[in-house]
């Protein structure tokens, strides 16, 4: 049996290797549903239904499943479950032909990936210790990051200049290649199927935490918010870069480049994040990310930025986007009840689901009245009142 105790710290190592395996997979997968939808015959209301599908289960099974692992003291094997749900989703995905098996197909997609975070980021919070977890969350988050980063690369490589009759057979292939990569995430988790709690659930309780307990303490509602806010600004970024650019002439190929910048600079801030807390307070640095976000969301609104400008925004915006993630991991896992820690991450991955949804709803109606520029500042505006809160 692996120990989690040990000095080598080999339980993390599994994890982190199928973390990348898997988000490489979903992010190969992601992109391809749109494709996909379209290739079918789909519209753009399609589009988004069957994306909107993907975070249907999640939705519904996130607090039950962080419940459960609670309970259990075996749960690395549900990180391996998710992969290969997230293999089997992707098989799907390369047979359907029709919007409603596509859309059942991002429903299967969207449960495998909520399997893999709620198991993954319960394992941290049971076996990290306290002085470990910010980094271990850290590592966790760069992980995915990288993942982020390849799974578009390998999508788009396979598609290439496919369109017309040619995408549907493309978007199968690039599908069949997420597949392996998630049996990969699979395979990864493998040496930690034995690795158990030495008590029920590693912390001694066996007690059924609700909702209404876990968010009774105030660095629980700012730690949820702060995480919602942060995760649907890069949602919102994403969906309405391309279009500030075309207002200003900047062309697609560098709206991909500028993406990518704020990626990197993400991956890279997760990276230093044991450096940063040795000089500030986890709560200080929530603060920071959610606040310089904002400002870096507000400064890409403003008119008239050129290319560099932006450039430089969003590497300065993308580092702080990037440290929120998992200092806020680190916060929620803290601040829950005893025995609950699985349940507070669950709730924290809910809110962050019902957020994604909101809040670029909120950010369309301004969106559809002043310009896209207004999308950006509703997101600063959210960003803004976390930092407050989280104050």
């Amino acid at each position: 049996m692996v120990e989690a105790g040990s000095p080598e710290r080999r339980w993390l190592w599994p994890l982190l290797v199928s973390v990348v395996f898997a988000h490489t997979a979903l992010n190969v997968a992601r992109p391809l549903i749109s494709y996909r939808t379209i290739a079918v015959g789909g519209d753009a209301v399609a589009v988004g239904l069957v994306t909107a599908a993907y975070a249907l289960l999640p939705l519904l099974m996130a607090v039950p499943l962080g419940r459960a692992t609670d309970r259990a003291r075996r749960t690395a094997w549900i990180v391996g479950l998710g992969s290969a749900v997230l293999a089997a989703g992707s098989v799907f995905l390369a047979s359907a032909t029709g919007l409603v098996s596509l859309a059942l197909a991002s429903t299967v997609v969207g449960a495998g990936h909520l399997l893999c975070m709620i198991a993954g980021q319960g394992l941290i919070a049971r076996f990290s210790p306290p002085e470990h977890l910010d980094r271990d969350f850290g590592w966790y988050t760069a992980a995915a990051s990288l993942g982020q980063l390849a799974g578009p690369l390998i999508s788009g490589a396979i598609l290439a200049d496919a369109s017309g009759p040619d995408l549907l057979p493309a978007t199968s292939t690039a599908l069949w290649v997420a597949c392996a990569m998630a049996v990969l995430g699979t395979v990864g988790i493998l040496p930690l199927v034995t690795l158990r709690s030495p008590t029920q659930a590693g912390q001694g309780s066996a007690r059924t935490v609700g909702a209404r307990e876990i968010l009774r303490g105030r660095r629980m509602t700012a730690a949820l918010l702060a995480s919602l806010s942060l995760l649907s600004a890069v949602d919102i970024l994403t969906a309405y870069l391309p279009l500030i650019a075309e207002s200003r002439g900047i062309s697609p190929m560098y709206v991909g480049v500028l993406l990518s910048v704020r990626a990197a600079t993400s991956l890279v801030s997760r990276l230093c994040l044991p450096w940063l807390l040795a000089r500030w307070s986890r709560r200080s640095l929530i603060v920071a990310s959610t606040a310089v976000a904002g400002l870096s969301l507000a400064l890409v609104a403003v008119p008239g930025g050129g290319p560099l400008t932006l450039g430089a925004v969003l590497a300065a915006g993308g580092f702080l986007l990037g440290l929120g993630q998992p200092l806020t991991m680190a916060e929620v896992a803290t601040a829950a009840p005893e025995g609950a820690r699985g349940s507070a991450l669950a709730l924290r991955i809910w809110g962050n689901r019902l957020g994604q949804v909101a809040i670029p709803a909120a950010a369309a109606g301004v969106a559809g009245s002043v310009g896209a520029p207004g999308a950006l500042l509703v997101s600063a505006a959210v960003l803004f009142a976390a930092a407050l809160t989280a104050r």
